[in-house]
């Protein structure tokens, strides 16, 4: 690493910005320009405390706003580490192609080989259950539906967790019903019991995540979460599935191919 007089500029004294403050900033931009690079540790309490000449204190609310905007991430004894950037691309267009399907490959499975990662799946809960007003009008007024509920995971690390709603009147016997729904994943299986799929619907919206959202996917402190809600339709217009996924935002970039016409 270069020292840090040429990574890292002086303090303005006649700024009324506060010196944490103004730390915070000089450290962002050397990881937005790559001075610092992601996975690298930036530099330790001791050397900025050196650097800037300020207390430690000042230097660890330099380092919290940097945390709670998602950039570094700390590990006990080790130090502060900027961050990797979302390692998935999940390609709208892309991502549930009737050929991936006919591969015996889910979606989550097409984007975890495409990034090069090793995907598993865990806390997996099948059963039926009363639907939420919610799920039951988005499903054509359903009572009760087949739940699927399950963590992804890509090497190891939690990515996202998703549930997925079925219409007992399509799952309720069939391998959707199993813990493993087989090669193609449930989309597979509706298509073969005649529910050929026409087209998706998705709702997209970010927020901070709850407690146990936080628990769930190991989000360190002021990491959003990217909340997603499917629904599927065959090709006679029947919503046949409605899947609710949390994911972590800074594990994914979401990108879009949109027709100029």
């Amino acid at each position: 690493m270069a020292s840090l007089p040429s990574i890292l500029g002086g303090l303005d004294p006649t700024s009324d910005r506060a010196v944490f403050r103004q730390i915070a900033d000089q450290l962002r931009e050397a990881i937005d320009r790559g001075r610092f690079k992601e996975g690298e540790k930036l530099p330790s309490e001791a050397e900025l405390v050196e650097h800037y000449g300020v207390s430690r204190m000042t230097v660890r609310n330099s380092f919290s706003i940097l945390q709670g905007e998602g950039l570094v991430h700390a590990e006990h004894g080790r130090g502060v580490f900027v961050r990797p950037r979302p390692p998935v691309r999940r390609l709208a267009s892309d991502r549930f192609a009737r050929r991936h399907r006919e591969q015996g490959k889910s979606a989550f499975i097409v984007e975890a080989d495409a990034a090069g990662s090793h995907p598993t799946v865990d806390s997996l809960e099948v059963k039926e259950e009363k639907a939420s007003q919610d799920i039951s009008t988005r499903l054509g007024s359903v009572r009760r539906v087949l739940a699927r509920r399950r963590r992804y995971l890509l090497d190891g690390r939690p990515v996202e967790f998703a549930t997925s709603y079925l219409p007992l009147d399509i799952a309720r016997g069939t391998q959707i019903a199993e813990p493993n729904p087989g090669p193609g994943g449930i989309y597979a299986r509706l298509e073969e019991l005649g529910h050929q799929l026409d087209h998706f619907e998705e709702e997209i919206r970010a927020r901070m995540p709850s407690p146990s959202e936080a628990k769930t996917l190991q989000l360190a402190s002021g990491v959003p979460v990217i909340h997603l809600i499917r629904t599927a339709f065959d090709t006679a217009g029947r919503a046949v599935e409605v899947c609710d996924t949390v994911m972590a935002a800074d594990a994914y970039v979401l990108a879009y191919q949109l027709p100029a016409t």
